[in-house]
């Protein structure tokens, strides 16, 4: 089997609902997806986190190119391959996700070729779905968030979720606020996390971490800058809330500190960014010497989603315990039409819960004639 062509799409869609965090806001979704045909009649199918323009030019003009002709099922000696290739300029950022949206494509391949789903062929799981948290609660609109946001919960748990995440980063006292009203829909036995994307400092995470413990927070996401792990730690020592993070973290090279530091206790690569299905793998064997929990963030469209499913069912425990492991994988609610309206089938989803796909590979197709009212100029 020879990989005959790789074919990379940017996709792009305006929101009905923009919407917004501590950082940015949005007012379009794009996804960047790449196709890796064989000349066995098989293809497979990824997603790179990130910029989509600057994914789709690594895929099309940098890293496709060194692909021709080999056998796409030799996932690791092609990862080390093209890792390598860009080593000199693009050990984190763009072209690690352009690699992971090729490295998740070949797994693809290579998982139809074995006749399997690929959360089997990566190493099997015992349960036929995993328990899902709603990311949501986002800035934005022209009402109240308190009222916008009591609506959104009360969807969340009619869907049958039983964990939540919202979004801090709009100051101290009203986070806490918002923190406190949200916990009040939604009563004490539903877990809530929260997520400031990096928008304080040390000092301020501790503050809020503190005012909102009465709330029985989950996890803490992101509370500082995801440049220092040292910034993490001196909040992890002076908080009871657990720490969540890694979404802009790349490969095992750039985990390895954070977990020799100990200064995460959920650990969150996004498999279309950290280096593919390939590297997800080793990032959580890592993690797993040092107790330390793996749940991927996911973000993306179904592809995205998909591949995060099959490594989350697949990857090693965390942590070793002899005790049952409760795995919560991130479920996006926010508006994206690369979720359900460009594949033959989306995950299943039922009563706050992902079901894990039977059909070999990712067990999601994308269907390219969709693609005709996204396709971005160029």
């Amino acid at each position: 089997m020879r990989i005959s062509a790789i074919d990379a799409f940017h996709l792009r869609a305006p929101l009905e609902r923009p919407f917004g965090f501590s950082q940015f806001d949005y007012s379009q979704r794009e996804a960047m997806l790449v196709r890796v045909s064989a000349d066995a009649g098989l293809a497979g199918w990824g997603e790179a986190y990130g910029p989509a323009a600057l994914t789709l030019a690594a895929v099309r003009d940098f890293f496709g190119p060194l692909l021709i002709g080999r056998d796409p099922r030799d996932t690791e000696a092609l990862w080390a391959l093209l890792y390598a290739r860009s080593i000199d300029y693009g050990r984190k950022g763009a072209l690690i996700a352009a690699l992971s949206a090729i490295d998740i494509a070949l797994w693809d391949i290579k998982a139809q070729a074995a006749g399997t789903p690929l959360y089997r062929l990566l190493g099997g799981a015992a349960a036929e779905s995993i328990e899902c948290y709603a990311t949501g609660f986002y800035f934005g609109g022209g009402e109240p968030l308190e009222q916008r946001w009591e609506r959104e919960a009360r969807g969340y748990l009619e869907a049958g979720f039983r964990a939540m995440k919202m979004k801090v980063g709009q100051g101290i006292e009203r986070d806490a606020e918002l923190t406190a009203a949200l916990r009040g829909v939604i009563g004490p036995d539903i877990k809530l996390a929260i997520d400031a994307n990096h928008a304080y400092t040390p000092v301020e995470a501790v503050r809020l971490a503190r005012k909102v413990e009465p709330y029985d927070i989950h996890w803490f996401e992101e509370p500082v800058s995801p440049l220092d792990p040292d910034a993490y730690l001196e909040v992890k020592r002076a908080v009871s809330v657990p720490l969540a993070g890694g979404e802009c973290e790349y490969t095992r090279f750039g985990f390895e500190k954070w977990f020799r530091k100990r200064a995460l206790d959920y650990a969150q690569p996004d498999i279309c960014s950290c280096g593919g299905i390939t590297e997800a793998m080793k990032i959580a064997a890592l993690a797993s010497l040092t107790s330390i929990h793996v749940t991927p963030h996911a973000w993306g469209s179904a592809v995205g989603q998909a591949a995060a499913l099959h490594f989350y069912a697949a990857r090693p425990r965390q942590p070793f315990t002899l005790t049952p492991e409760r795995k919560l994988i991130e479920c996006d609610r926010t508006e994206n039409p690369f979720r359900t309206k460009i594949v033959d089938k989306p995950i299943r989803f039922e009563s706050g819960r992902w079901f894990l796909p039977e059909t070999p590979g990712l067990g999601v197709t994308p269907r390219p004639e969709l693609f005709a009212d996204y396709l971005a100029a160029g």
